[in-house]
């Protein structure tokens, strides 16, 4: 699928390789809506890339919804769709103290980085199937890609980052599944697996 003049949705776009995935699709010249909880950040990139700010949680469904609302009225139906949202954390499950990483924390980090990711799926996936296949010549009936950030440590599961770990090897098996799940709707899903960035 060709970036140039296809909306996109990128996920996290508030700082790190959020901001840089959505400066680079706009340099390619995608219509970009850059998501995240941080409005302030992620209105100073758009407005450097020429993108649409919208603030919004993930993992809250009402506000993905009225985001992806919004971009649709602005760009039209979204054929990319690239997740970076995530948070990270380290340290100990139990430390030596005999302190916990607490229950809260394990969720947030898992409602982040993996309930998000599910979240933009679903939802895009949901308005892609109402879309016509692209248009594109060399598309062959393709409505759209997903892309989701998975990293290193859900594949090689480094000591002292349970949560974390959890949730990006949950992002790698997610997309497996979806990938053979929306293939019949003409989505293609696909992770990448950074190291440290």
């Amino acid at each position: 699928m060709r970036i140039e003049g296809t909306a996109a949705i990128v996920t996290g776009a508030g700082s790190g390789m959020g901001a840089a995935t959505a400066r680079y699709l706009a340099q390619r010249g995608a219509k970009v809506a850059l998501l995240d909880v941080k409005a302030q950040s992620v209105a100073d990139i758009a407005r450097d890339c020429g993108g649409l700010a919208l603030g919004c949680d993930v993992t809250d469904e009402a506000a993905m919804a009225a985001a992806l609302d919004q971009a649709a009225a602005k760009h039209g139906p979204a054929r990319i769709l690239v997740n970076c949202a995530g948070v990270a954390d380290s340290g100990s499950t139990v430390k030596r103290s005999g302190e916990m990483k607490t229950l809260a924390q394990f969720r947030r980090v898992l409602d982040v980085n993996l309930t998000g990711t599910w979240n933009a799926m679903r939802m895009v996936a949901a308005r892609l199937r109402e879309a016509a296949p692209s248009d594109q010549a060399d598309s062959a009936g393709e409505r759209g890609v997903f892309v989701n950030t998975a990293s290193v440590a859900g594949l090689d599961y480094p000591p002292g980052a349970a949560p974390y770990v959890a949730a990006k090897a949950g992002v790698v098996a997610l997309t497996v599944a979806l990938a053979r799940e929306f293939s019949v709707l003409g989505i293609r899903v696909m992770a990448i697996a950074p190291g440290l960035i």
